[in-house]
């Protein structure tokens, strides 16, 4: 009777919704596991599963008395969770057929994501072969009975909702001693974890995801900053965006692509949110690729208009580059605005912004949110679609295994039309509560460190070219209050990585990823990390490695997972969508994937030269070469040779660098003979792509004019 009771009141309160159904335990091992988000969640599983279990809670909780009164109404057994012995206890009643409860995490998170995941649970689930039901609690962590700071939005009786994910188990791992698959077990336990997060998050649009992060955070919450160094609140963006994506309305129909031309500023990101809304498809051209890369990007994509602002294009000299584009419809801002009338002011001040979800076009989340382009650096730009699903994805992905929230505050410096920087800067910390500072170029190398200084900044992403240059003219204390430095879109030098542990205490996370997979498909993360990886796959993605004639050890990276993309627009057949066949993208990196999961890139297939018949990776040169001279920047290229195929040839900005000093440096390195570049070009510097990646094909294009 008191169970029911409180079951309704719970249903009033907390509005408790319940996604999926737990299976009833017939007579197996049945072990629920749990993200703990507040002192609510034993109660919570207590009340709405269906059958009675044994709840193990940690042995500080009996401390208080009111745990102690509502635990005598329910089975529950006290551990610590760090003894071995205590999980004894716990396989007994496994064994005996006793459905148990348990938080893989043994306390309430502190911030607000994933925390240690002890390996006592996991070693349990193997040992016994028990049937494992992942529950995500969703909404406890906002009421006032969590423990999570004054930043996070609390409320007296925030929504809930239980996720039920399909029943799994863990298989016990091979290892030689018991320690060592008690920690392997501690590992499976935690990437289950991981996915149980990353899967029971919802299904929806980027602009209906935003109009659930208002409601969760409140429309007073400041979040937003860009060069006039004015905090913007959610009701500031929110009203924004809609008026932006009423006058992209003007100048296009439903599902168009538009060509947005814009900097990093507040209001490029609310006219990505507003052409949400409004069933509009960004098209993000990148304003460094020069007049035949943006044309090319048109054609592909079918982009018949441009958005793009009168300020911006002054200020960044492309008067000549769009007065070239012939054929295409250039819209300044500015002069649209001025279309914008008294019922459209009324719409939005007295309807649109009040019921924003009534305003929201009839938009799937499978239909295409953006259209990014690759970097060209081998051959003409090809329009990349990708889905809201894929974008939000990708951004469920990343939350499942590093713990951003709304206490960081984002460094957003990676221009909106690199994937990196739309997906990580423009959209995850709008969606996610966190708040960001978006600056116009990642170039300004001595200004970007002292903005973070002055800002507090806790979150970077960036490039190892850019991460290198910051770290050059940074002051040692620029940095104190960095939480994560993400590296990613090239291979993390390894002097850029041991100048921030030296100079700034600050270990860097490498990532990799590719703009067709919304980018991210790794990641080290404080919780798994390897020196020398790129991280584990991601929650969600499967992979496929395919062999490689030639190269001995990994294979073809294919993957596939909600992430990836919708498909290619290619210049040769533009606006027609070609998707990935059956799902799989194929990444065209050579990788290496040990057993524990970390992933290790050996190369791009395309960077693999065929000297005298045996294959030679191009980023084992560069590295011979960041060995002899690492204080300066080196990039390795091939030209045709009648007599070997191929040779390498070194384009490096130390001039002083010879074969001999090289040779030295791949005896150290135990690299082959072959991998020494026969030609050592020295350059002022190498040339880059907007997006901070070495530009190989003006290098391939001067190897062969050398």
């Amino acid at each position: 009777m008191i169970k029911s009771l409180l079951k309704l009141l719970f249903r009033v309160l907390f509005r408790v919704r319940l996604n999926g159904h737990p299976p009833p335990p017939e007579g197996g091992k049945l072990l629920v596991v749990a993200n703990h988000e507040s002192f609510l969640d034993g109660l919570l599983l207590g009340l709405f599963l269906p059958f009675r279990a044994t709840f193990v809670v940690h042995t500080t909780v009996l401390l208080n008395p009111w745990f102690r009164l509502i635990l005598s109404q329910v089975p529950h057994l006290a551990v610590d969770p760090t003894s071995p012995l205590a999980m004894k206890k716990v396989i007994k009643l496994l064994e005996a057929g006793e459905p148990v409860v348990i938080f893989p995490e043994g306390r309430i998170t502190l911030t607000g994501s994933l925390m240690k995941v002890y390996d006592g649970p996991g070693f349990v689930a193997a040992r016994t072969g028990a049937t494992i039901l992942p529950v995500r609690l969703d909404g406890p962590a906002r009421s006032y009975f969590s423990r999570l700071s004054g930043n996070y939005p609390h409320h007296l009786f925030p929504r809930v909702t239980l996720s039920f994910l399909e029943p799994t188990c863990i298989p016990l791992p091979q290892a030689p001693t018991a320690k060592l698959r008690r920690r392997l077990s501690g590992e499976a336990m935690r990437r289950l974890m991981q996915e149980m997060l990353f899967k029971s998050q919802p299904v929806q649009t980027l602009f209906s995801a935003l109009l659930d992060a208002v409601a969760i955070h409140g429309r007073g919450t400041r979040l937003l900053e860009d060069m006039r160094q004015v905090e913007e609140s959610y009701g500031d963006l929110l009203t924004r965006s809609l008026a932006m994506g009423r006058l992209a309305t003007k100048v296009s129909a439903p599902g168009e692509a538009l060509g947005v031309l814009l900097p990093n500023v507040s209001s490029t990101v609310c006219l990505i949110f507003g052409m949400s809304a409004m069933r509009r498809v960004p098209a993000m051209l990148n304003y460094t690729a020069g007049t035949a890369g943006i044309k090319n990007a048109c054609v592909a994509a079918k982009v018949a208009t441009i958005l793009t602002s009168r300020q911006f294009i002054e200020a960044a000299r492309l008067g000549e580059t769009l007065a070239a584009m012939q054929g295409i419809n250039i819209v300044y801002l500015e002069d649209l605005r001025a279309r914008f009338n008294l019922w459209d002011n009324i719409w939005l001040m007295g309807y649109a912004r009040w019921f924003p979800r009534a305003v929201e076009q009839c938009v799937r989340p499978e239909d295409p949110a953006v259209i990014l382009f690759t970097s060209g650096s081998e051959g003409k730009p090809k329009g990349v679609v990708h889905s809201h699903r894929g974008i939000l994805a990708n951004i469920a992905q990343i939350r499942a295994v590093i713990d951003f929230s709304p206490s960081d505050k984002f460094m957003i410096a990676l221009p909106l039309f690199h994937a990196f920087g739309f997906t990580c800067g423009a959209v995850m910390p709008l969606v996610t509560g966190s708040k960001m500072f978006l600056y116009p170029s990642p170039l300004h190398y001595r200004i970007i460190p002292e903005i973070i200084y002055d800002r507090g900044c806790t979150v970077l992403f960036g490039t190892s070219t850019f991460l290198g240059n910051y770290a050059r003219f940074a002051h040692p204390y620029d940095f104190y209050k960095l939480r994560y430095v993400v590296a990613g879109a090239e291979k993390l030098n390894e002097e850029v990585r041991k100048t921030w542990m030296e100079k700034f205490g600050i270990r860097i996370l490498e990532g990799y990823g590719a703009t067709e997979c919304a980018p991210v498909l790794s990641v080290n993360t404080p919780m798994a990390y390897r020196s020398g990886t790129v991280g584990p796959l991601l929650p969600g993605l499967e992979p496929r490695l395919e062999p490689v004639p030639g190269i001995a050890v990994g294979g073809l990276l294919s993957v596939r997972g909600p992430n990836v993309m919708l498909g290619y627009y290619l210049y040769d057949n533009p606006g027609v969508l070609k998707a990935p066949e059956e799902g799989w993208y194929s990444t065209g990196d050579v990788v290496e994937i040990d057993p524990e999961g970390f992933v290790r890139i050996l190369g791009r297939v395309k960077r693999f030269a065929k000297v005298a018949g045996e294959m030679v990776s191009l980023e084992s040169v560069e590295q011979i070469a960041h060995r002899s001279s690492p204080a300066c920047l080196h990039a390795a290229t091939t030209q045709m040779d009648p007599q070997r195929g191929e040779s390498i040839v070194l384009f490096t900005t130390d001039t002083t660098l010879g074969r001999e000093v090289l040779q030295a440096a791949a005896r150290e390195l135990g690299s082959p003979e072959l991998a020494v570049p026969r030609k050592v070009v020295a350059v002022r510097e190498l040339p880059l792509l907007g997006t901070g990646k070495t530009d190989y094909v003006t290098l391939k294009q001067m190897a062969e004019n050398a």
